[in-house]
């Protein structure tokens, strides 16, 4: 699995896109064309203002980039981050999710132990 972190966005949801389309996207591009089997994208956590443009890039992403399984998160947690990296990487249908993780639990949720 690919892991590519997007950091330092505005905070204004057009702005965040807006920078996200012109600066990032062409290196996700990039990173999609070398072939992994899943990439997922690792967002900072932001308000709901951000989601719609979010989950529209992830859903794009992976329709166009099929069968490379493409999908993101939101958080600061590491340890939820890593979890939902796990877990992504063994559910191998799932494909262009936007998962908000809350830091509150999501290594239990998503733990293979459980």
């Amino acid at each position: 699995m690919a892991v590519f972190r997007v950091d330092g966005l505005p905070g204004a949801p057009l702005a965040a896109a807006a920078r996200f389309h012109a600066e990032m996207l062409p290196q996700v591009i990039a990173a999609i064309e070398a072939r992994p089997d899943h990439l997922a994208l690792v967002f900072g956590p932001a308000d709901y203002m951000h989601r719609d443009w979010r989950r529209a890039v992830v859903r794009q992403l992976a329709r166009d980039h099929a069968p490379v399984r493409i999908n993101a998160l939101a958080s600061d947690d590491e340890k939820g981050i890593v979890a939902a990296l796990a877990y992504l990487e063994r559910a191998s249908g799932v494909t262009g999710q936007y998962l908000s993780l809350d830091g509150e639990g999501a290594a239990a949720l998503l733990s293979r132990d459980r």
